[in-house]
Order: structure tokens, then C-alpha cells, then sequence
């Protein structure tokens, strides 16, 4: 297990990588600019990553957030990997069902469900 800038905390397993976002608030753009590198820097260099997001500590979530997650999620699929989301609160549940994004993210309950749902 990794800790990068203690914003994410990354544990792989298998070839199956869970990201736990370890914000309470991803709101302020120098922080979604840093999330955004280390996001892609999970990446780099794989080939058709299998990866969970998992949102358990996160209650406050910025638009701006939320274009970082659907790139992140762009590059997986150029990759021919394979993204999921877990334990999303349901206050920001509730943002992905009004924007639609729930259409295009896989959102499991629970993170067990999500690293169950790559295998």
C-alpha cells in the first residue's frame, strides 16, 4: 500500500488497483489539478488497468471534480481497462443520477462489489 501527497491512498492487488480518495472535499481546483496527475500516474505505463475509486471518506465533490473523473475514465478506456466507483455518499450519488454520469460510470455500493464486479 502507497500513500501519494495523502490525497489517495493506492492498494493493488492482483492486477486490480483500489484508489481510496482520501479527501473529505474535493472542491478547491489546486487539489483536483493534483488528483488529476495522480490519477493518471496509476496508469501510466499499464495496460488494460482494472481500477476502483473508491469515495468512502469524500462528502463534498466540485463540477470541476467530476471532469477529472470522466478524463480519468476516457484514459482507462483508451487503455482497455475497466473503471468502477464505490461507497459514493448519497449526496453525491445523487449529483451522478442528476448529470447522467451514473449512465456512463459504473457505481458499485460497496468496494468489495466493485473489485468483485472486475474479476
Amino acid at each position: 500500500m502507497s500513500n501519494h501527497a495523502a490525497m489517495l491512498q493506492i492498494h493493488e492487488d492482483d492486477g486490480l488497483i483500489e484508489v481510496r480518495l482520501m479527501m473529505d472535499a474535493i472542491v478547491d481546483e489546486a487539489n483536483i489539478q493534483s488528483l488529476d496527475r495522480e490519477l493518471k500516474a496509476v496508469i501510466d505505463d499499464r495496460e488494460r488497468p482494472l481500477i476502483v475509486i473508491n469515495f468512502g471518506n469524500v462528502r463534498h465533490l466540485s463540477s470541476s471534480a467530476l471532469g477529472t473523473l470522466i478524463s480519468f475514465n476516457s484514459a482507462i478506456q483508451d487503455r482497455e481497462g475497466q473503471l468502477r466507483l464505490a461507497e459514493i455518499n448519497g449526496t453525491i450519488l445523487e449529483v451522478f443520477k442528476i448529470t447522467k454520469l451514473d449512465r456512463i460510470f459504473v457505481i458499485e455500493e460497496t468496494a468489495q462489489d466493485a473489485r468483485a464486479s472486475l474479476r
